[in-house]
């Protein structure tokens, strides 16, 4: 362990020791704490959308949206396909997104068979709104690192994750 302040991880990590101190216990260390960021994130990210009407898959929709470019519309699939979601699940949060008039679907102009989702004037504000807000509090948090530390932690991660993809990139 650093000179850092012991975490719950530390305790979690001194127990194993004291009762198996045969395991190697460094990946449990990194992806205990992993899990705890991101439950963690994940939690302050909600309260960051919250007050825009929008929880954290539905802040994904409108920001898959927006990140299209204009005229921010994809089909459902695509949206599926980018948020790993089933069609089930991506209805529900299209029926929500649509009822607050936030997004609309409308028939495809290119596939008279399929559907085109739109973000709306109402939901471009909500997005830009909500993606600054939930970046703050990231940022917020990010501070805790000098920016060479932010770098190296950014390169790190980037590879532990390229490590669970195989050969496929994202």
């Amino acid at each position: 362990m650093s000179a850092q302040r012991k975490d719950a991880v530390d305790t979690i990590i001194d127990q194993w020791a004291a009762v198996r101190p045969d395991l190697d216990t460094r990946a449990m260390e990194v992806f205990g704490r992993i899990y705890r960021l991101s439950r963690a994130m994940g939690d302050r990210a909600e309260k960051a959308y919250a007050p825009y009407g929008i929880s954290r898959g539905e802040f994904d929709v409108l920001a898959t949206l927006r990140r299209a470019g204009e005229p921010y519309a994809l089909s459902p699939r695509q949206l599926s396909s980018t948020l790993m979601l089933t069609t089930g699940g991506m209805t529900g949060r299209l029926d929500k997104l649509e009822r607050a008039a936030l997004l609309r679907r409308s028939p495809d102009p290119h596939d008279r068979r399929g559907l085109q989702v739109t973000l709306t004037e109402k939901g471009l504000t909500v997005i830009d709104k909500a993606v600054g807000a939930g970046l703050a509090v990231q940022t917020a948090v990010l501070s805790t690192l000098d920016d060479e530390q932010a770098g190296q932690l950014a390169d790190l991660l980037r590879e532990l994750l390229a490590g669970t993809q195989g050969s496929q990139q994202h």
